[in-house]
Order: structure tokens, then sequence, then C-alpha cells
């Protein structure tokens, strides 16, 4: 199908920027149509004033509003090519798009067509280039001005547009403009541009005063037939001779003695606005609507003129409505910049609010008040779980992977397993934060998750179920993991619904982040891990578990000392030999010293049993001794168990 034959859909991308280009096409179109007002202008020299009109403005002006149309035009077309949604099948999603052409034209010339035509029409164009010099005639006296103010009708529809085409791209994309500044500078472009509108009318409205003052003269002076304002004419010699003579000028001039009456209009005739040049009298024209649009008018003194009274009570109201909606949308952007501070300053103030009403400690209030401001500091306020928990599954998955892939890597235990398995571990983890201090798990308090650092580091400790005199300690830094336990816990064939008990004390040294994988999202992971068949996954398990690392330094600690134990038992074996040895050969000894003193004297005798009796207590010493260091043991850390890496039978 040829590209100029097919059907656009109105959510599609080329329909969006085509609804943004426009947007802008309509507000530089907004921007142009009034400078068709600073078209007139006072000519002449400075005593003789005459009405011209600015050929070089005209020529810009029009070249500008020709493009705008062409937009305009475009657009146009556009809607004739572009599919709606029918009103039937709204009941439920998005609803069915009509993609007849004939259905669609029928649509839109029912609808919108002829507000579209309207506004495209180059109406500016024709006034400016062939009615006005078509009907100006020397005794005209610029009294067709008038046509100026009828071509600003044309200005209601190109403005009306602006609506509907912001409300298409709100249902397209939920927002005009993306950030809160842009919405927030979209809404003072508007207001600047209504102060545009006011201050090239007021212009227009001062040129046709001034001119009407002139007339107002002329007739008192001379006949009406006379009067001549067009600069065109000065060229006439009788044009020339009457304007010498007379007195209008002066009467009409900056320097007036009060005949005519300019009211709101007196400032452009007293500092020469109406014979400015163009980009001088555009910026005092421009800050005259921004002044009266911002203080609804209180400043004007009005004469008794109806138009000019009209024109006033339009500015008094047009101010008002501006202003506030102005005032309002700014607030709202600017708000909607500190929304989530503010919500953060809100929630801090309930909770000191709390902690005074429940008499907290300073202790507790302190960890509570570090534990808030480092979660701001993390978070800026935002409920990242709310967020992708109102995401489809397939693209929440996508960004979990996105976030958490390159630094589940970084945990030598999951560098092992295949992507798949690692999508499936991204997808179901939660981030972690801890303050200093703050104990994430105790020992013999259920495992309730699984904790993998990103940054900081804990320290982990046990006393092996609160044994005398057993103590041991660890830090775990970014890669490592603490909560085993309940990776043994899930990968039972069979496990229980209670959760394991921590076999140590966790605690933060400083402020942790940190992904934790939840005991019921660990079961559903642990179910894959059995069919891996790997028993590379478990070695890299036991080398890099804190639990494992700890019975086997024990393990090697108590066979050194059990070791050591039998050593130093052998040593007293062979010590109490030794001794049993001397004792036989001092008891040989004092059998015959005993039979020597028996029959020399009595009381060495007795002496020698003596030192008999002291020898044997010593020996008998020594085999108690050595018969303790025997029956010691050193206390045992129980072994950890053992996941089950390997396949179910059931699932062969």
């Amino acid at each position: 199908m040829p590209w100029y034959k097919k059907i656009l859909d109105p959510g599609s991308d080329i329909v969006l920027q085509w609804n943004w280009v426009f947007i802008v096409a309509c507000l530089v179109a907004l921007f142009v149509d009034p400078l068709y007002f600073y078209l007139p202008s006072v000519g002449g020299d400075g005593d003789t004033l005459c009405v011209k009109t600015d050929m070089k403005l005209r020529i810009v002006v029009t070249l500008f509003r020709t493009i705008a149309d062409l937009f305009y035009l475009l657009h146009m077309i556009i809607k004739f090519r572009t599919a709606y949604v029918a009103p039937s099948s709204r009941v439920f999603g998005r609803g069915e798009l009509v993609m007849d052409p004939k259905k669609i034209a029928r649509r839109y010339l029912r609808s919108d067509f002829f507000i579209d035509l309207i506004a495209t029409l180059p109406l500016p164009q024709i006034v400016i280039w062939f009615i006005i010099p078509a009907t100006r005639i020397p005794r005209t006296n610029h009294n067709n001005n008038a046509l100026a103010l009828i071509v600003l009708l044309q200005y209601v529809p190109r403005l009306y547009l602006i609506f509907p085409l912001s409300s298409e791209i709100i249902k397209a994309t939920g927002v005009v403009t993306k950030t809160a500044w842009a919405g927030a500078a979209y809404n003072l472009l508007l207001y600047m541009l209504a102060s545009h509108v006011v201050g090239a009318a007021w212009y227009l409205l001062s040129v046709d005063r001034y001119t009407s003052c002139l007339k107002k003269v002329c007739k008192k002076e001379f006949n009406s037939t006379r009067c001549n304002l067009d600069c065109d004419a000065f060229n006439h010699e009788v044009r020339k001779m009457w304007a010498n003579r007379t007195n209008v000028f002066n009467s009409c001039g900056p320097k007036n003695d009060n005949t005519f009456n300019y009211g709101i209009f007196q400032n452009a005739v007293e500092k020469n606005v109406v014979s400015s040049a163009f980009i001088e009298k555009y910026f005092y024209c421009l800050w005259w609507g921004l002044q009266q649009l911002s203080s609804y008018g209180q400043n004007l003194s009005t004469s008794t003129f109806i138009g000019e009274t009209s024109f006033a009570i339009l500015i008094a109201i047009l101010g008002l409505v501006l202003f506030s909606h102005l005032i309002g949308n700014m607030q709202t952007y600017l708000q909607s910049i500190t929304l989530r501070l503010e919500e953060w300053r809100l929630k801090r103030r309930d909770t000191e609010e709390w902690m005074r009403h429940r008499q907290l400690p300073e202790d507790l209030k302190h960890r509570v008040r570090r534990f808030v401001q480092y979660k701001w500091v993390a978070t800026r306020g935002v409920d990242e779980e709310a967020i992708l928990r109102g995401l489809p599954a397939d693209l929440r998955r996508d960004i979990q992977c996105h976030l958490c892939l390159d630094l589940v890597r970084r945990v030598p235990f999951f560098s092992q397993m295949d992507d798949q398995l690692l999508d499936a571990i991204c997808e179901r983890l939660v981030s972690s934060l801890s303050t200093e201090g703050t104990y994430i798990v105790r020992e013999g308090d259920p495992v309730t998750e699984m904790l993998f650092i990103i940054r900081g580091r804990l320290e982990s400790s046990t006393t092996n179920g609160g044994r005398t005199g057993f103590f041991n300690s660890i830090t775990l830094r970014p890669g490592d993991f603490c909560g085993e336990e309940l990776l043994t816990w899930a990968l039972l064939p069979k496990s229980t619904l209670n959760l394991p008990s921590s076999t140590r004390t966790v605690r933060a040294l400083v402020e942790v982040e940190a992904f934790a994988l939840r005991a019921e999202d660990l079961k559903f992971v642990a179910n894959q891990f059995r069919r891996l068949h790997s028993k590379k996954l478990q070695h890299t398990f036991r080398f890099y578990s804190h639990h494992w690392r700890t019975w086997a330094a024990c393990f090697i600690q108590a066979a050194w000392r059990r070791y050591k134990k039998k050593k130093r038992g052998n040593a007293y074996t062979r010590a109490e030999s030794f001794a049993s040895d001397e004792r036989e050969t001092d008891e040989t000894m004092q059998e015959e010293v005993e039979r020597f003193s028996a029959s020399s004297n009595p009381s060495q005798a007795k002496l020698n049993l003596g030192v008999t009796i002291l020898a044997s207590r010593f020996a008998a010493n020594t085999r108690r001794g050595a018969q303790k260091l025997k029956d010691v043991d050193m206390p045992k850390l129980r072994k950890p168990e053992e996941p089950d890496f390997s396949a179910d039978p059931e699932d062969d």
C-alpha cells in the first residue's frame, strides 16, 4: 500500500511526534497573528503627522503566517488519514480502531472539520494584501483598520485547537510536558502569549484613537472631505498646503491642550509609541500587556468611550482568570518537584511525634532517625517495589535483571549459575537497607531471608548455641552472603513449614546495601537448584559459606588439639613406664637395704620405708593425670547440614 493511503494509528509514534510538532506550530501561529496589529503606525515629520503601513513588517509577518497555515492544512490531511476508536468498543481495554477511510472522513466532517477549516484559511493575508488596498482611497482616512479586529476572530478557533490537541497528547502519554520545569515554562509561555495579544490590541486601538482625534479636530476645522491622513498623499501639493496651515496635528499630538481624552491610550501618544520603531514599540506593548494582566487592570484610567471601557473590562477579567490559572499551574508543577521531599518531611514529623508520644529512649530515637535519613538518601522516597508490582511480569523481570544482574554476578556463589537461573533469582530479589549497629538476625532466631551484600560490612559471630568459652567472629564484605541455613532448608526434598534457626548473629558495622531473597522466593528458586546436577556449585557453596568455614576451622583446631593431646599422653605414658622401672629398681634396692639395715640399725629402716611410700604416691598421681588427659575431649561444633544439590528421584 502506498504511504499516502495508509491509515495511521492515533497512538503510534508518528502521530504523537506530529502532535508535538503541530502544537509548537500552533503556538508560533498564535504569536504571529497579533503582529498584524503593528502594521499601522504614525509617520511624518515633527510638524505633520500621517498614518502609514509598515511594508517590511507586512512581508515578514505574511511569510511566517503562510508557513503556519501550511501546518494547519497538513494537520487536516493527517486527520483524514488517522483512525479512531469505535465508541461501542470501549467497554473493555483500549477499544477497536476504525480503519475505514470513508467512516473516518464522515466522522471528521461531522466534528472538527469546519473549525479546522476556519483556522486554516489565510484571512489576514487576504485582508492586508487585497481588501485594504482595494478599499483605500484618499478619503477613507484609514477607517478600515477595523478589518484587523475582524481578523482577530480567526484567533479564537486557532486558540481552541490547542486544548483538544493537548488532550490527545495527555491521552497518549499521560502529560503534556515530561518534567515539572517544562510544565511551568509551558504555562508561563501561554501567559506571556496572552500579554503579547493584549499589548498588540492596545497598540492597534491606540493608533485608532489617535486617528479618531485627528478626524474629530479636522472636522471642526475644515470640511470632512478635506481631511486626508494617509502618508501616501503627502506628495500632492494640495495635501502639503493643507498640512502646513492646519492645527490638527498640534491638537492631537503629545503636547495637546487636552482637547481629546485618550484614556488608557494616553501613554501611547505621550511616549510616541505609535510612531516608534517596531522593536521599541513591541517590547513596550508587551510590557504594558503583562503589567495590566498581572494587576488585573487596576491602574487603568479610562475615558467614557465605550470601546475603551469594554477593553479595560476585558483586561480585568482576562487578567484575573489567566493569572489565577498561571499561579495555580505553576504552584502545582513546582510543588511536584519537591513532592517527595515534602512527603518525607511529613513522615519524619509524624515519626517524631509518635516517638515522643510513646516515650522512646534517646538511643532508639537516634537509631530511627538514622534509618529514616539513610533510606531517604538511598531511595529519595520512591517505593521501588510498588512501581515494579504495577508492571507486567516480563517487563518487571527485564528491569530487575538490568538493575541486579551485574551486582548479583559479583557474588561468587551466583557466578557459577547459568543465565536462566540468574534471571529467576533477579526477578525475586528485593533491596535491603541497614544502618550501623542494626542486627540483621540473632543467633537462635528463625531465618526469614538470605542476604547478599552489595555495599558495606557485616559482623557475623556465633557462640555455638551459647556454649561457655566458645566464640567465633568474622567480617562479611561485598560479595559475601549470610543466612545460608535458609538455603539448606529450601533445598531439602521435603522441607517443613518451620523456618530454620540462625546459627550466627549478624550485625551491620556500617551502612549496608544488600539484596534479600525471602524464604518463599528462595524455595521457588531452590526447586531449580536440584536440577543442576553440579558438584561445582556444591563446592562453591561450601567454600564461600562462613558457616562451613567456621565448622572447618573448628574441626581442624579440634583435630590438632587431639593430636597434641595424644602426643602429650604418649609422653606421659613413657614417663610412667620409666617411673615404674625406677620404682621396681628402688623396691629391689630397698629390700636389700632393709635386709642390711635389719641387721644393723632399726631407725634407718623406718626412714627408707617413708621414701618408698612417697615414690609410690608420685607414680599414682602421674597415672591419674594421664588418664584424665585421655578422657577430656574438645567441645565439638555440629557439622552444617549438607544442601541437597542433587535431583529428586521423582524428577527422573
